[in-house]
């Protein structure tokens, strides 16, 4: 028999799931793709079925393979990718969800993590995660499941149902239940993990209300977990590589050196500076998170999120029904110089880092007569070029590291508009490789590695090669009043959606 020569790597995300298949060089040989429904119960509220979830991404894997012409025995290893934070919780004997999962966007918990701020437990919280407290992260959903599904509590508690994020999810199906696990990067995003042991906190879980027999076993980011269900695609192959999907995003696009950054133009934009052994204390409202633990080393990462990124560009076409495509919103936003005064800010689900206000809500001022929808693509690319220039700004503050270059990846990085505006407002080059799935990628790589597949991080750097440098065009004098207007907006959207008496 041949010796496998093929890398899969499953791209789980908050609007789709995907399978793509990598040869040794790096280069993407067969891919698959299908959306799932979001599910939006109440404003402010946004689920999915974990079970689509699961049978989208089970899916793509025959078809990845059958584009790639591939079989089962092709496959060295599999490695996952994931959208974070999002919470599942399920029935440790049926495998069946006792509820939909809630996803990362969910802003339910928003009052709950209000009351704990008031009580005065952000600081221990952040101390030991590295988080804020805010809905965004694992352990309110968690809580809010065990007391908002009948009987949910009491089962968990005798041991009977088991949480994970949605890699953990993936995992238990993939290995026909045998292994619950989850990998250090994930874990460092539910609220519940102590960012320097790697290893559950027994203060965090009382804090939040949640029973630690419900908990994954934690693990590094390359090494196999289990194997694949030999009932399933690619049954046998080992699953050797792990991480959440902005720090495998960080590792393919080889930012391995401090100081090094990326950002995920994805649903939301996720921008990550790797920040070497040690863990950075934020002081400009940025998360300390893991970048990765590979062969017992871990590396740190300060990271800024933006809820609403390229959903901004989605929410355009399909809601407002301004445009058809991706394509037509870039042309469109190409045809006018600027946004002619108007400000959009995508607060839809409340604004991210570094403002942290579950209560925003979208905004568009500047609008006059003359508006048209060419000024409302040009200011949806250019809110997602804001927000991340808000992100950089925090970042180079606590790292006291100016930044150099910014590498892009993500389907938004295809928008040449939005990337030559990024460049000017940061005033850096904006860099996209050749290969924008590097999110894949790097679940890839980290299998790859467990295995040997691939030797190190230096074959893998030279992987990475340059597709287009946007430069800096704009006078910084021009920029800075276009953030000026920009703050101002921000300051509209503000706790919109507070209630009056809070």
């Amino acid at each position: 028999m041949s010796t496998p020569r093929y890398i899969l790597a499953l791209d789980q995300g908050t609007t789709s799931s995907r399978a793509i298949v990598f040869d040794q060089s790096g280069q993407a040989v067969g891919s698959a793709q299908r959306e799932f429904p979001q599910i939006y119960p109440r404003p402010g509220w946004v689920e999915h079925d974990p079970m689509a979830i699961w049978s989208s991404q089970n899916a793509t894997i025959g078809e990845a393979l059958a584009q790639a012409n591939l079989g089962t025995s092709s496959i060295a290893a599999v490695g996952v990718t994931n959208q974070r934070e999002t919470t599942i919780v399920w029935d440790r004997d049926t495998g069946r969800p006792v509820y939909n999962a809630i996803v990362w966007q969910d802003r339910r918990t928003a009052d709950f993590c209000a009351k704990l701020k008031a009580d005065g437990a952000e600081p221990l919280v952040t101390e030991r995660t590295g988080l804020l407290l805010d809905p965004y992260f694992s352990a309110t959903k968690i809580r809010w499941i065990l007391d908002n599904v009948s009987g949910a509590r009491a089962r968990a508690e005798a041991g009977k149902l088991l949480f994970g994020t949605v890699d953990s999810w993936l995992l238990w199906r993939l290995t026909g239940g045998r292994v619950h696990a989850t990998d250090v990067t994930n874990a460092s995003r539910t609220l519940l993990l102590d960012l320097r042991t790697g290893e559950w906190d027994e203060d965090m879980l009382k804090l939040f209300g949640v029973p630690r027999a419900m908990l994954p076993q934690v693990r590094s980011n390359s090494e196999v977990f289990g194997e694949v269900d030999r009932n399933l695609f690619p049954g046998g192959a080992p699953i050797a590589g792990m991480a959440g999907d902005q720090h495998a995003a960080l590792f393919g696009q080889t930012c391995f050196a401090p100081g090094m950054a990326k950002n995920t133009y994805g649903t939301g934009c996720f921008l990550l500076m790797n920040t070497g052994a040690e863990p950075v204390a934020s002081e400009n409202n940025l998360l300390t998170t893991v970048a990765w633990r590979v062969s017992g080393k871990t590396e740190y990462a300060l990271e800024g999120s933006v809820f609403v990124g390229g959903a901004v560009i989605q929410w355009l076409r399909d809601e407002l029904q301004l445009v058809k495509s991706a394509q037509e919103l870039d042309a469109l936003a190409a045809s006018v110089p600027d946004a002619g005064g108007l400000f959009l800010v995508p607060a839809f689900a409340g604004l991210g880092a570094p403002h942290w206000d579950p209560y925003a809500r979208g905004a568009a001022v500047g609008m006059t007569r003359g508006t048209n929808r060419a000024h409302f693509c040009r200011a949806a690319l250019e809110a997602i070029a804001f927000q991340s220039a808000d992100l950089i700004a925090c970042m180079e503050k606590d790292s006291g590291i100016a930044l150099k270059e910014l590498r892009v990846d993500g389907g938004a990085s295809r928008s040449a508009p939005m990337l030559r505006f990024q460049a000017d407002l940061l005033g850096v080059p904006v860099v996209r490789p050749r290969n924008i799935e590097t999110t894949a990628m790097g679940a890839a790589y980290l299998a790859g590695m467990a295995i040997g597949f691939w030797p190190g991080r230096d074959e893998i750097a030279r992987h990475w090669q340059v597709d287009t440098t946007f430069a800096p065009e704009r006078p910084a004098a021009e920029m800075a009043d276009l953030r000026r207007g920009w703050d101002r907006a921000l300051g509209r959207a503000k706790g919109w959606a507070k209630p009056e008496d809070a």
